[in-house]
């Protein structure tokens, strides 16, 4: 999935900086939408996670990657878990980009 975003479900933690914020941005792109998911390498996580990319259709006939959406627009991290690399250097790019613009977390926790 190659990224990492704040926890907000996690009953061992309180909940980070900007997790209730990446919850409902990730909720509003896919509820209710019809989903692509693409697997890299990985069927899981440790955690027993499913590990996907996720892409969701537009009225428009494109696709928003909501992978690299949730880092570019600051809602969560680049994170590499290898074997499933296919998207780092784009994933890194992104949040780079998010961290540079003070986008979403690398705005509001410092």
């Amino acid at each position: 999935r190659g990224f990492d975003n704040p926890e907000t479900v996690d009953q061992r933690m309180t909940v980070v900086c900007f997790g209730k914020e990446a919850s409902e941005d990730n909720k509003s792109l896919v509820e209710c939408k019809n989903v692509t998911l693409v697997k890299d390498v990985s069927d899981t996580d440790k955690f027993g996670r499913l590990l996907r990319y996720v892409y969701i259709s537009t009225g428009s006939g494109n696709a928003i990657f909501v992978n690299d959406h949730l880092i570019r627009s600051g809602f969560a991290r680049a994170s590499t878990y290898p074997p499933d690399v296919k998207y780092t250097d784009r994933f890194l790019q992104a949040e780079k980009e998010a961290r540079e613009n003070g986008r979403g977390l690398w705005q509001k926790c410092n």
